[in-house]
């Protein structure tokens, strides 16, 4: 069963907590912290994969979750880090959380982080110094990357064929690879994407045969929109037209709308046109349906009368695609691989980022509400079970500037202060 898009749950693993645990040996006194570091969890990794061509496995396995952090034990252990996911998709995978794109898998064997584990927290005795030596201070584990992911499958092929239903795809698809769809006299044989490898002199080609499309397909009509995301990745079209219509230029014309209104890019993509079925037609009948067709596509569009059945003219469409395809390739990659010195330069401090935080007020819960990176990240690994944890998060919005800005606002040692999901005041007390 063919499926291209599926929803999958990612949870990455959570970080082991830090201890708090003291040395105890004979003849050793005061031994000091030895509480060791919690370990981090595992990350979810998505690796593409040539041996996959379908989506299938996440509708029957929607969760994907990675495996936590031990925590820390005394004599200073750390955890053990919880082991990654590594995930197995098909190439021409993407990757999508909400609108924002975190993977396009596109190579065989690409290793993508889709999902990063938390870090294991710090035990007592990553706290030790000279004016702290018996500190009571351990970290929580932080969770790790948490949601909903998106997955769409774009085959990634060298030609895409395109052309109404019958229009005698999966027939040339059939007889210049060793592709197998199926074919018969009736529209819409095709419901899902094949993929076939055509071979010519030295050359080879990957050639992607989608369902036929119909006028509004673009607009979900038949089966156009679920199936032309398909073509998007081809570095040229072949659109095949029966030469059979009753009015040829019309049905070119068609399609090629249907091209326009569901991508502009999509349109503008290198075409090649064939018209097929020419098998037992005089040749004054197929002279006047390419010239019918070359004046609706315009002069620089290369037109071909072939035969499937008859493999008439296949092979110099195939050499004609061959160039094309190379041409279009080394173009592309030119512009993707642009030189050193054209590339931007990033100044903007990232610690900069990371140290920003902002407060506001929230009225309806009496609260002052804090965030940011850096302090949220504090906030998430502390243990608010012992006030010493608390007083060290403190000590932090001290040193940050938090505290001084939320007594400039009003904020009093009383006053209720959530930074992500905890809160605290700014009061210390020995008695938390």
């Amino acid at each position: 069963m063919f499926v291209d898009t599926a929803k999958v749950f990612i949870q990455a693993g959570k970080g082991g907590d830090g201890v708090i645990s003291w040395r105890h040996e004979i003849y050793v006194d005061k031994g000091g912290p030895d509480g060791g570091d919690g370990g981090k969890g595992g990350d979810i990794i998505f690796e593409a994969t040539d041996n996959l061509n379908t989506l299938i496995d996440f509708r029957f396995k929607p969760e994907l979750k990675a495996e936590p952090g031990q925590n820390g034990s005394k004599q200073k252990k750390r955890g053990r880090s919880g082991e990654d996911k590594i995930v197995k998709v098909p190439v021409g995978t993407l990757v999508k959380r909400g609108d924002k794109v975190l993977a396009d898998m596109t190579d065989h064997g690409q290793q993508v982080v889709i999902a990063m584990g938390g870090d294991g927290g710090f035990g007592n005795a990553h706290f030790k110094s000279s004016t702290r030596q018996a500190p009571r201070i351990a970290e929580r584990g932080e969770m790790g990357d948490t949601f909903e992911a998106e997955l769409e499958l774009k085959l990634l092929a060298d030609v895409g064929l395109v052309g109404f239903p019958n229009a005698g795809k999966s027939t040339f698809l059939s007889v210049v690879s060793n592709a197998r769809p199926e074919i018969a006299d009736y529209a819409f044989t095709t419901l899902t994407p094949n993929l076939g490898v055509a071979d010519i002199d030295s050359s080879s080609l990957l050639i992607a045969d989608i369902p036929g499309l119909i006028e509004g397909a673009s607009e979900g009509k038949g089966l156009g929109d679920t199936f032309l995301r398909h073509v998007e990745r081809t570095a040229v079209l072949l659109h095949l037209v029966d030469v059979y219509s009753d009015d040829i230029a019309a049905a070119y014309q068609t399609i090629r709308t249907e091209l326009s209104q569901y991508s502009a890019e999509l349109a503008e993509r290198p075409e090649v046109v064939a018209l097929t079925k020419c098998e037992g037609l005089d040749q004054d009948i197929i002279d006047m349906q390419v010239q019918a067709v070359q004046e609706v596509a315009g002069k620089k569009a290369k037109v071909f009368a072939v035969s499937s059945a008859a493999h008439q003219g296949i092979p110099e469409l195939l050499r004609e695609l061959v160039q094309v395809v190379q041409y279009t390739r080394s173009i592309t990659s030119a512009i993707e691989d642009p030189d050193e010195d054209d590339m931007p330069v990033i100044t903007l401090s990232q610690a900069a980022i990371a140290d920003a935080w902002a407060i506001r007020y929230d009225e309806d819960t009496n609260t002052y509400v804090v965030s940011g990176d850096k302090i949220e990240k504090f906030a998430r690994r502390t243990n608010f079970d012992g006030f010493e944890n608390i007083n060290r998060l403190r000590d932090i919005m001290r040193k940050l500037g938090i505290s001084h800005e939320l007594a400039r606002r009003g904020a009093t040692g009383e006053s209720t202060i959530r930074i992500g999901d905890d809160t605290l005041t700014l009061l210390e007390s020995e008695s938390e």
